[in-house]
C-alpha cells in the first residue's frame, strides 16, 4: 500500500467514530452530541485529522504503534510535522517505512514520547526528559522558544483524552 493510501486508510478508521457522532448531534440527537463534546479525541485521532501529521501517522501505523497511542496514556508527544520528516536525508523515511527497518522506526517514534502529561508550564522547569523508548531529550530554551533536542517547539498543548502534543519543527533521533 502507497503512503497516501496508508495515510487516507488511517484518517478514515480513525475519525469516522467521532464525526458519525458529531453529525448525530447536528440532527437533533442531543444526548449524544453532548457525550460527544465531553470526550476528546485521541492523540493518533487528533494527529490523522491534520493534513500537516500525514507521514507521522503513517510511521505510527507501520510501526504498529497506533493502538498503543489511543490506549489510556497518558502520553506527552513532539509531533513533528510533514516538513520535519521533509528534512530528513533523502530516502531516510522510505528507509524506516521498511518492514525490515520496523525496530529503527518503532526507536525513532518512542523517542518522541514521554510517559505522563507534559504540559508547556511543565517542560520549561525541566532541563531533560525520558522517553518511553529509553533514551532523554534534552529540553532548553533560546530566545524564548523552547528546544527538545535539536527541535523547537513550535505549538504546545494540544490537549488528547490520553495526553498531550506539543509540535515540533524536526524529527529528533535517539542516541545509538
Amino acid at each position: 500500500m502507497n503512503l497516501k493510501k496508508l495515510v487516507a486508510a488511517v484518517a478514515v478508521t480513525t475519525m469516522l467514530p467521532a464525526a458519525i457522532t458529531a453529525v448525530a448531534g447536528h440532527h437533533g440527537d442531543h444526548e449524544k452530541a453532548a457525550e460527544y463534546s465531553m470526550t476528546k479525541p485521541t492523540i493518533v485521532e487528533i494527529a490523522a485529522g491534520n493534513d500537516d501529521f500525514s507521514t507521522l501517522v503513517a510511521a505510527v501505523q507501520a510501526a504498529d504503534l497506533a493502538e498503543v497511542l489511543q490506549g489510556d496514556g497518558p502520553y506527552t508527544v513532539f509531533a513533528p510535522t510533514n516538513e520535519a520528516f521533509a528534512a530528513l536525508p533523502e530516502g531516510t523515511v522510505e528507509m524506516l517505512l521498511k518492514p525490515e527497518n520496523k525496530q529503527k522506526l518503532v526507536d525513532v517514534l518512542t523517542y518522541h514520547v514521554v510517559a505522563g502529561e507534559v504540559y508547556a508550564k511543565d517542560v520549561v522547569t525541566l532541563d531533560s526528559a525520558t522517553t518511553v523508548q529509553g533514551g532523554d531529550v534534552k529540553i532548553s530554551t533560546h530566545d524564548g522558544m523552547v528546544m527538545i533536542d535539536n527541535a523547537h517547539v513550535v505549538s504546545t498543548d494540544i490537549a488528547a483524552s490520553n495526553g498531550v502534543i506539543h509540535v515540533i519543527d524536526a524529527v529528533i533521533l535517539p542516541q545509538s
